[in-house]
Parts: C-alpha cells; sequence; structure tokens
C-alpha cells in the first residue's frame, strides 16, 4: 500500500459525475479533504471480512475482487468490481464491519472518503442523498440481474459471460490477460476448476478462443455471446 497524491481536487476527477456531481464548492472541500488515494500491489488485501467500516471507497485504476470465506477455509467470490465501481456502498450505511473481504487482481489505485463527512453532506444535500440512493438501487440492480442470469446458465453460459465481461467492461477488447487464475474462475461462477478448465478448453478446441497462457483471444466473438444468451 503507497499514499498517492494524483488529484488536486475531486472536481478533476473523471468519476465525480457518477455521485458527486451535485456538491458545490464547499462541499467538494470537505471531501477532498477527507479523503486519501491509495495504491495497492497486485494480490493486496484492501478490506477484511468483519472489518470495521470508516470509510468510502472507490475505484480509480485497476481490479478487485470481492469475496466471502467459508468455515473451511474456501474462498467463494462475489463480484469482481472496475474502475468507476463503489465497491462498499451497499454496506456502508447498514453494517458496522465488512461482511466480505477485497482484494486486489492487479495493481489498483483508490479513494478512500471517511465515512464521517460523507454521512455530514448526506444530511446536509438532499440531491446528494437521492443520488447515493440512486446509486445504490442501480447497484443493487445489477447484482440481481447478474445473479438471475446466473442461474439460468449452464457452465458454457457462464464461462461466456465472464470472459465477455473482461473483453467488453474491463478491458475493452477482444485480447486480454485473463486476472483470474481458473480457481478463482470457477469460484466466480460457482462452478469447480476441473469444469472451468474443460469448458476453456472446449472453446479453444472449437476455435471460439485461443488460449496462451493466461492470454484469452476471443476468435468467434458473436459466437461467444449466442452461448451466453442461449446459457
Amino acid at each position: 500500500m503507497k499514499i498517492k497524491n494524483d488529484i488536486i481536487s475531486c472536481k478533476t476527477c473523471v468519476y465525480r459525475t457518477l455521485l458527486f456531481g451535485c456538491l458545490d464548492d464547499i462541499e467538494y472541500k470537505m471531501i477532498n479533504n477527507a479523503r486519501r488515494e491509495v495504491l495497492f500491489h497486485k494480490g493486496e488485501k484492501i478490506k477484511s471480512e468483519f472489518e470495521k467500516i470508516n470509510s468510502f471507497l472507490y475505484l480509480r485504476r485497476g481490479l478487485v475482487k470481492l469475496y466471502k470465506t467459508d468455515h473451511t477455509g474456501k474462498d467463494h467470490i462475489l463480484s469482481i468490481n472496475k474502475p468507476g465501481d463503489f465497491i462498499n456502498l451497499l454496506c456502508i450505511f447498514t453494517n458496522e464491519t465488512y461482511n466480505y473481504s477485497i482484494s486486489t487482481l492487479e495493481e489498483t489505485l483508490a479513494c478512500e472518503v471517511d465515512i464521517n463527512v460523507l454521512e455530514h453532506l448526506i444530511k446536509a444535500n438532499g440531491d446528494f442523498a437521492i443520488s447515493i440512493v440512486h446509486r445504490m438501487g442501480h447497484i443493487a440492480g445489477e447484482i440481481i440481474e447478474s445473479r438471475f442470469e446466473q442461474s439460468q446458465q449452464q457452465i458454457k453460459g457462464r464461462i461466456a459471460s465472464i470472459l465477455l465481461f473482461f473483453a467488453d467492461q474491463v478491458y475493452h477488447r477482444k485480447t486480454f490477460e485473463l486476472p483470474i487464475t481458473r480457481r478463482e474462475f470457477g469460484e466466480l461462477i460457482s462452478m469447480t476448476t476441473e469444469n472451468t478448465i474443460r469448458t476453456l478448453s472446449d472453446f479453444n478446441n472449437d476455435g471460439i478462443i485461443a488460449t496462451k497462457g493466461k492470454t484469452i483471444n476471443i476468435l468467434d466473438y458473436d459466437f461467444l455471446w449466442k452461448i451466453k444468451v442461449n446459457g
């Protein structure tokens, strides 16, 4: 972990309109004075399950996984979050402690804002409070849709969905280095590592993708999309 100072003011942040667009200059200054930019190395744990929640956290660069650990010590990935995501917004007003852990999948730059300042602004600025509610609803809706989609899919559809997520929403290209291991891939879609590896191999043999180590090259994007849609 390393403290950074890349942004002079929150008003210059490309993600400010996602949540902070209705703040005035004084309120921006309050947020700016209550935040810190933190650079995390790949594989570093940002927050631990049961750790006290004392800040609002969002990603500016990188990739993280949210996961829970069961009584046997096995991790279960809940989601993967990308730049612009507010990764603890759903829990900061309902829990005193985190009910999941957060670790980086690649070098990640995040901003933390003191939760007391955030709560003050919510009480003082009605428009900001509404924007918080709207954003929480949007995040909850995405989770519901994602979980419902996954529940309707067989393993091929689930794997196609994750590959398209990385291609379309994270890296914005058809060739990319998979940021998770085959085991983590299986955790994310609630499938065994063996079935995950076998299905990726089938995709490779069928000419849908080409794999070399951790590099994925989507050769037939349209067909992969059909697999996702048809489950």
